[in-house]
């Protein structure tokens, strides 16, 4: 599990810096900007103050506003490997930023599977090995925050084996792959919290305006409201504490605890849901930084049922729109990751559970969002621990989604997606997109590459006919189709594959070694 400090600033959710003159906290030495598009750098000065900011032979100016504000927009930007200083001027004031390269930034967000370090996933080796100087890492605050802040926390460091522990796991393969293929250098920016559902990272104005979101437009509005009410009861106590705490750090002596705060950003997700607190205090200080893409890991959260997961689709398509409009100057590359199997498996052909419909529900959402792919990792699960270790499949899989799709490297990069059912009498004939080579029986053991099993019986494919009851089918593949019969369904109407929260034994694949995404024929 991953545990974390909550300091009394975070919870209240600001952050406060002295300077007259600053840059926004993600221009650091070691940084990473964004090839290829108009790069935003902005930050702080005195109003009215000019400021000019020098890198790579180029020099823009801007003048402060009244509140101190200031952004110059830098033309695109080539490839650099070696490192140039980014020079900004204030007046008689200057900051120099050292060792920053220009290539591809990755935003990593999600929750907890995102999230896992590299130390914590039994690699050793790897960790050993991590020396990295063009992928660097940086990695946002954690803050709920009831508003939006500006600021953040963090410097972009080079990956080194001191820092690789502590970097996503997931994001770590994923940038190694892409760096190795590309020789690009890849920026790493990394956030994501573990528990949240995805209703935190959205904004609020999207929350509040988008349709299919009205459920949880009129709950977060009840939320607010009650949170203002909570807050003005809450008032004269915490401005009691606030009065005696700067008596007792004015006279040496330790400051009293401060009172509880009400319920806003820790409440129940239901009953008091911290929609947009994550977007206000993760996502909006990295506004308008320039990045290539997202990979999002996320999911666990939101899995609470048929609604819930018909829900998301409309989710995810906010998410991407808004973080397509706040990061980059044209569409936004989206790879999410499908939630792995966990739990104690079952034999019922007849279940189809919460799990089971957030996955459906992360498959249909290709369909939804143009620019999203989607890494399967329904064969790496541990029963036991809802974080299993193998993250290096999961970053080697969202890689090959980048790889083939925004750097044009010839590969397949998806495992079977389901495309159609046909009925040929008792026969349900299953067609798949993204077959590659063909379509096989493989095992997966650990980290190692997945082989082929052609003793094994194809598994986890269940039927139903008119009369209602579903039967385990007996499932051969045909060439690039899955043939599935079974003795007492004489008229089959529906197939699902591996719809339950540990369909364990689920063994189709690709000759590419990517297995197929489970799926449902019909709407839940």
């Amino acid at each position: 599990m991953i545990f974390r400090i909550m300091l009394p600033w975070a919870m209240a959710g600001s952050m406060v810096f002295g300077q007259d003159f600053r840059l926004a906290s993600l221009f650091t030495d070691h940084g990473v900007l964004q090839r290829e598009t108009p790069v935003p750098i902005w930050g702080w000065a005195k109003p009215g103050q000019k400021v000019v900011v020098r890198f790579a032979g180029q020099v823009s100016e801007a003048t402060a506003k009244a509140d101190g504000s200031w952004r110059v927009d830098l033309k695109p930007l080539a490839i650099n490997r070696e490192g140039t200083d980014l020079v900004v001027v204030a007046g008689s004031e200057s900051k120099t930023l050292k060792n920053v390269v220009v290539g591809d930034v990755w935003l990593c967000g999600g929750q907890s599977n995102m999230e896992w370090g590299l130390g914590g996933c039994d690699d050793q080796p790897t960790v050993d090995a991590a020396n990295h100087p063009l992928i660097r890492h940086f990695s946002a605050t954690l803050n709920f925050s009831s508003h939006p802040l500006k600021e953040t926390r963090g410097n972009w460091q080079p990956l080194t084996r001191n820092l690789a522990p502590f970097v996503s796991a997931v994001g770590y393969h994923f940038a190694r792959r892409i760096h190795q293929e590309t020789d690009i250098p890849i920026g790493i920016l990394q956030s994501c919290v573990g528990g949240t559902n995805i209703e935190l990272w959205l904004g609020e104005k999207t929350l509040l305006e988008t349709p299919a979101l009205a459920t949880y437009a009129k709950t977060m509005r009840d939320s607010l409201k009650q949170y203002d009410a909570d807050l003005k009861k809450k008032l004269p106590d915490i401005e009691a504490w606030a009065r005696e705490a700067r008596q007792a750090t004015d006279g040496g002596r330790m400051s009293p605890r401060p009172p509880a705060w009400p319920e806003f950003p820790f409440g129940e997700r239901i009953a008091r849901p911290r929609c947009v607190t994550l977007h206000n205090g993760m996502i909006e200080p990295l506004i308008p930084y320039q990045i290539k893409g997202a990979l999002w890991y996320q999911g666990e959260s939101n899995a609470n049922g048929p609604e819930a997961a018909k829900l998301y689709v409309e989710e995810q398509k906010a998410l991407v729109t808004d973080w397509a409009r706040y990061f980059t100057a044209g569409e936004l590359p989206f790879y999410q990751v499908q939630l792995a199997a966990w739990g104690n498996p079952s034999e019922d052909p007849a279940l189809f559970d919460s799990w089971g419909m957030l996955r459906e529900a992360q498959r249909k959402s290709l369909a939804a969002i143009p620019t999203a792919g989607m890494a399967v990792a329904i064969d790496i699960g541990d029963a036991n621990d809802i974080h299993p270790r193998n993250k290096a499949d999961v970053g080697e899989r969202l890689a090959r989604w980048a790889l083939a799709k925004n750097y044009g490297r010839p590969m397949v990069f998806s495992g079977p997606l389901f495309k159609e059912l046909k009925i040929d009498g008792n026969r349900a004939v299953i067609t798949f997109d993204h077959v590659g080579g063909g379509l096989m029986v493989g095992k997966k053991i650990g980290t190692k590459p997945v082989t082929e099993d052609p003793a094994a019986p194809l598994k986890k494919f269940a039927m139903r006919g008119k009369e209602g009851k579903w039967h385990w089918a007996n499932a051969v593949i045909d060439g690039k189709s899955v043939v599935c019969t079974h003795p007492d369904v004489p008229n089959p109407i529906a197939i699902r594959y591996a719809v339950s929260i540990n369909p364990a034994g689920a063994n189709l694949y690709n000759r590419d070694g990517l297995p197929a995404s489970p799926f449902s024929s019909e709407d839940w």
